[in-house]
Order: C-alpha cells, then sequence, then structure tokens
C-alpha cells in the first residue's frame, strides 16, 4: 500500500550483495527497499501502519532476472501452435504422433491459416529425422503447415509453406543458411535451416500482433512470475515486434519487467531516432543490448565448429557447421555497433563462431577503446581454455544455456560432440576461474522458465539419464543463484536496480521454500511461493 511500510520479516534473506551477506529481514516502503539487517533492526522502521509479513521460516532472495530468453513466446505457444515437445520434457516419440497432432489443429483452423508445430527433436523420435515435406502434404496441402525444431533454428514445411517462403527447386543457397534437397533427385525435402533459409516462415512465426500478442504476453507473465522471475528478455526483436512491446507498454505498466533486445540489423535507424522508442521508460520496458547471430545450434548441426562432429552429418565426416557470416562481414558489423557504443549480445554455440566473434570484439577494442562495453556471447556452448582467457583480457561476458547438459548431455556424448567436447559444455566453472562474469538462461520458449531447475542442472551437471557431464565444471548454489540475479542484472547494465536485496533497490523478491544454498542435490525440488515485484505480491501467497 502506498506509503506505508512492508516489513518481511522471521525468515532468511540472501542478499547477493557484494558481501553475500544473510539477513533476516527486509523493509519496504514504495516499492524500494528501505531497511536490510535482522528482526530488531526493523522496530526503527516500524509505526502503526506498518504492515507485517512473516516469512515463517522461508527464504527470501532477490527475485530471478531471465538473462537470456524470448518473451513471450511461451505463451503465444501454449495458446496458439502444436506442441510436439520430445523426451525428456514431453511426449513425442515418433512422427505418427506428430502427424496426429497436427491434424487436430488442422481441423480447428480456416483454410489458408499458418500451422505450426513447435518444440519437435528429430533426435528424440524413433525415426531419427524430421518429417518430410510430402508426409506433412498429407496433413494439408490448404494451410500452410510448418514443424519447428526445438532450436527454432531449423524447420520443415509442405508444400503450401514453401511456396509462401519462395523457396523452390532452384532456389540457390543462401549464405547463412541450408536448403535441403534429395541428394539424388535434387527435390526440395521441406527442411530449411537458420533464418536465411526460413526467411518469410521465420516471420510469419514472430508475427504476433494486437490481441494475440496481448494474450500471450499476459500468459508468459503469470508462467514466469510463478518460478520467482520478475524481469524477463526478448532477446531478437525486429521492428513490428518493437512496436508491439512499446504499445504494451503504453497501454499500461506490465505485470512484469521487460528488456528488449532490437536486431541489430535495425542500426543505425534506432540511434538516428527513425524507429520511436519513447515508450521504453527504461524501469518497465527497457531498450537493451543490439542482437547479432554468428552460427546456428549444435542439435541440427549448424553450430560453427572448429572440428568436426562426433557423428558425421550428412555422410560427411568433415562437416563442421557454419557461420552466418563470413568474417570480414561479422568484424565489420560488430565494429560499427561498437564504435557507436552499443552493448552487444552475439549468439555463438561453436567455438569456431566464437573464434570468429572473440577476432572481431578485438579489432573494435584496438580500433575504438572501450572501458566497459559488457559485449556478451550467448550460449558459449564450446568455449576453449584459450577463448575464456581472451574473453577476461577483451572484458567479454557469457550467457550459458546450462540447462542443455540436463535436456541433450546424452546425445552430445553420443552423437553431437563426443566425449571430449560434451564434458566440458558450457564451461562455467572454467569462466568462474578466470573472473569472467556470466549468467545461466533457460532460452525459453527453447526450455521451459524454470530458474531453480537451471540453477540445479549448473551446479550438479546431471544428463537426463542420471551421468554427471563434467564434474569439472560445476559450480556452486551461490555462484549458480548469483548468476540468475545480481550478475543478470549486472549483464544489461541494470545493477543499480535490480538483483539484489539492498537498500534503495527495488523491492523485487522471490520467497522460495527452501534455502538453495543447504542442499545442492535438491534445489530443483524447492518452491516457488511467492513473487513480489515493486513491493507488491504478483504470484503466490504469503
Amino acid at each position: 500500500m502506498a506509503g506505508r511500510t512492508t516489513i518481511y520479516r522471521g525468515g532468511i534473506v540472501l542478499t547477493m550483495d557484494e558481501g553475500d551477506s544473510v539477513a533476516t529481514a527486509v523493509a519496504v516502503k514504495d516499492g524500494r527497499i528501505v531497511a536490510v539487517g535482522s528482526d530488531t533492526d526493523m522496530l526503527a522502521f516500524s509505526d502503526p501502519q506498518t504492515v507485517p509479513v512473516d516469512l515463517k521460516g522461508q527464504t527470501l532472495i532477490p527475485a530471478f532476472i531471465d538473462p537470456h530468453g524470448h518473451f513471450p513466446e511461451s505463451g503465444f505457444c501454449a495458446l496458439h501452435r502444436v506442441d510436439l515437445m520430445c523426451p525428456p520434457l514431453g511426449e513425442v516419440t515418433m512422427l505418427s504422433q506428430v502427424f496426429e497432432r497436427l491434424a487436430d489443429q488442422v481441423g480447428k483452423t480456416p483454410q489458408g491459416e499458418w500451422v505450426f508445430g513447435v518444440f519437435f527433436d528429430q533426435t528424440m523420435v524413433r525415426e531419427k529425422r524430421f518429417p518430410t515435406v510430402q508426409e506433412l502434404d498429407q496433413v494439408s496441402r490448404n494451410h500452410a503447415l510448418v514443424v519447428m525444431h526445438m532450436c527454432g533454428h531449423a524447420c520443415v514445411g509442405n508444400s503450401e509453406a514453401l511456396r509462401r517462403a519462395g523457396v523452390f527447386q532452384d532456389s540457390p543457397q543462401p549464405q547463412g543458411g541450408h536448403i535441403e534437397k534429395d541428394p539424388n533427385t535434387g527435390e526440395l525435402t521441406g527442411l530449411l535451416e537458420e533464418p536465411a533459409a526460413m526467411g518469410p516462415i521465420s516471420a510469419a512465426m514472430f508475427s504476433t500482433r494486437g490481441e494475440r500478442f496481448r494474450e500471450g504476453l499476459h500468459w508468459a507473465a503469470d508462467e514466469y512470475a510463478s518460478h520467482g522471475v520478475t524481469t524477463a528478455q526478448n532477446a531478437w526483436a525486429n521492428e513490428p515486434l518493437l512496436h508491439e512491446f512499446l504499445a504494451a507498454a503504453r497501454d499500461g505498466e506490465p505485470k512484469i519487467r521487460m528488456t528488449v533486445l532490437p536486431d541489430a540489423h535495425l542500426e543505425p535507424d534506432i540511434h538516428a531516432g527513425r524507429i520511436d522508442l519513447s515508450m521504453a521508460d527504461g524501469r518497465h520496458l527497457k531498450i537493451g543490448p543490439r542482437k547479432l547471430f554468428s552460427d546456428g545450434s549444435i542439435q541440427i548441426f549448424t553450430a560453427y565448429m572448429s572440428k568436426p562432429y562426433h557423428s558425421p552429418f550428412r555422410g560427411d565426416a568433415g562437416y563442421r557447421g557454419y557461420p552466418v557470416y563470413e568474417p570480414g562481414v561479422l568484424r565489420d558489423h560488430i565494429l560499427r555497433l561498437h564504435q557507436a557504443e552499443h552493448q552487444i549480445h552475439i549468439h555463438a554455440n561453436g567455438d569456431a563462431a566464437a573464434d570468429d566473434v572473440l577476432h572481431a570484439f578485438e579489432h573494435a577494442q584496438e580500433t575504438y577503446p572501450r572501458i566497459d562495453h559488457r559485449h556478451t556471447i550467448i550460449h558459449g556452448q564450446t568455449l576453449r581454455e584459450d577463448q575464456l582467457d581472451k574473453m577476461a583480457e577483451l572484458g567479454v561476458s557469457v550467457s550459458f544455456f546450462s540447462y542443455h547438459v540436463y535436456v541433450w548431455g546424452d546425445r552430445h556424448m553420443s552423437l553431437f560432440l563426443g566425449p571430449e567436447r560434451a564434458e566440458r559444455i558450457s564451461p562455467a566453472a572454467s569462466a568462474s576461474k578466470r573472473g569472467i562474469r556470466y549468467t545461466l538462461h533457460n532460452d525459453t520458449p527453447v526450455t521451459p522458465t524454470r530458474p531453480l531447475e537451471l540453477i540445479w542442472c549448473a551446479v550438479n551437471r546431471l544428463t537426463a539419464s542420471g551421468r554427471i557431464l563434467g564434474p569439472d565444471q560445476r559450480i556452486t548454489p551461490l555462484q549458480a543463484l548469483r548468476a540468475h540475479t545480481i550478475d543478470a542484472a549486472w549483464q544489461v547494465f541494470r545493477e543499480d536496480d535490480l538483483g539484489s536485496i539492498e537498500v534503495g533497490k527495488s523491492a523485487d523478491f522471490a520467497v522460495l521454500s527452501k534455502n538453495p544454498l543447504e542442499s545442492a542435490e535438491t534445489i530443483n525440488k524447492i518452491e516457488v511461493r511467492a513473487t513480489i515485484k515493486d513491493g507488491e505480491l504478483i504470484y503466490g501467497r504469503l
């Protein structure tokens, strides 16, 4: 209530401040933290109007901050798309289930409209392949029908979807993408890799507008809040999507904070004011770093590696994936953004892609030195030790997709990377040893927003089969918790207001059923009992 002080007491308060202080009570007024300390300390901030909240021994932490994801895409997937999730997170194990679920949605969808199946993983169905264009045509020729891979970097379309995408048998191979054609007949299989090939299909996938956008936003905001998240991120927004976020901010304060990363190709139009971002108030909607991609996904063999994949791809034992840009093009693009003093977040899964990125960052720094750029590699799945040395030297940060260890870890061992590289996927411990500040992410909707499960994964590094993958890369619960709170705030220049429980900061908290620092093995079993943003309860009860 405005003007009144609320005191949370009788719990364990993990502040995530510089000294990782632990308190038992916090006082909040007008959405801001006014005191942190013991229950007794709070007496000085009490008056007859004070609202007391008994934590009953539960643990209060800073609310989680999403350091990399695609909010509110999980809402769109839940409300408007077909769930084709495979194990270990879903139930689809054969292509017949894919076709059944798509056919059910086709029956509910007017002819001519798009139908998207999402979360498919070709390595986890019995047939060990994608569906074909012919098989999707049997489901429907009257809809633009698409099966999207779980990673979002590849899809299969039926004939109508391919036609709308302008993809035909004689279409040339695009730079940074691939149109699969039957090696014997030259006919399209329907499989398209990377946005360079998917083109209008990607645009249609991310074209949710108006009321549908608001519905998805509200659904996703509720989901994020239920897991203790008060700051969400959309890590790639084209101009139409930017306008949807701005309209949502204009029409009322969002339930949770949003950080939106514009597609880097919108520069210099944003910088010059040709794209109006005036509705981004910097508090509830913040325009964040500029976003680039340097390669694709390990799970579909499009990540750009310095050594071949463990299993030959398309019969090629020397296959290493491919980059989105030629090195010189990437270098020039990064230099322009760096000189304009933008922060850059760049997707790089393979170590060859990371080589190109780090060379470009080094060139940019030599040409135009900056003290605190906080450029960040996103995913960094296969970063080598020498690359981490270079990152520490250049002041480059990283956000690790550590949930990969659980979801794909067994297949990284046997199929994608092989034992040696798989053991050090998402090398958070190596980053810690060098003092590199890093974060952890779920890349939602690739995997669901589950901060405590993500932290558990980074701490224990267990695969879905129960194998410990890379024990030397395990981090402590405290390191993992910081990576999802104060370090996540720091990574997008928000550490002065968010990420820790300190006087003057926004009162954004999550109340947990247990202390995550006490039992590393069971962090994933801890419940989020309540989520508080600006001192107001947005999920649960106290």
